[in-house]
């Protein structure tokens, strides 16, 4: 499965991911995301009625982790990362309005036609994610 992302879960990945409060969001992105059947991908709450096309809301971490909304697009066999934020701390919220949802999925529809997206790959150890913005999305 091929993972990618808009630039509003990157920017907000990296303003997380460098604060010491926040330093795991990468290891229970890569645990999550990453090596994972669509089985295990689908677990979490729809946000639309699409079998072909879930836009899912997932917890990380349970209770006080993290929140992140990513669409997965079953026939291009493509995930597609959304927004990702904490449920605790000091940039944390308990969720995203539901205009902020609709943004998301209007915004990713859009970015995967523009080609407007950054592939999401590992490092040789498996515990860094690498955002490539040179990406060809499966059409």
């Amino acid at each position: 499965m091929k993972i990618f992302c808009l630039e509003d879960f990157k920017v907000e990945f990296e303003k997380l991911s460098s604060k010491k409060s926040y330093r795991d969001i990468e290891k229970e992105i890569i645990d999550y995301f990453f090596d994972k059947s669509i089985g295990e991908l689908e677990s979490g709450v729809r946000l639309n009625n699409s079998d072909d096309t879930p836009y899912i809301k997932k917890r990380l971490k349970g209770r006080g982790g993290y929140r992140c909304y990513f669409l997965l697009i079953l026939k291009k066999d493509s995930l597609y990362l959304m927004f990702v934020h904490p449920k605790t701390g000091t940039s944390g919220s308990s969720n995203i309005t539901d205009e902020s949802k609709t943004y998301l999925y209007k915004k990713i529809y859009k970015s995967i036609e523009n080609q407007d997206l950054y592939e999401l790959s590992l490092d040789e150890s498996k515990k860094k994610i690498i955002f490539s913005k040179s990406v060809q999305v499966p059409a």
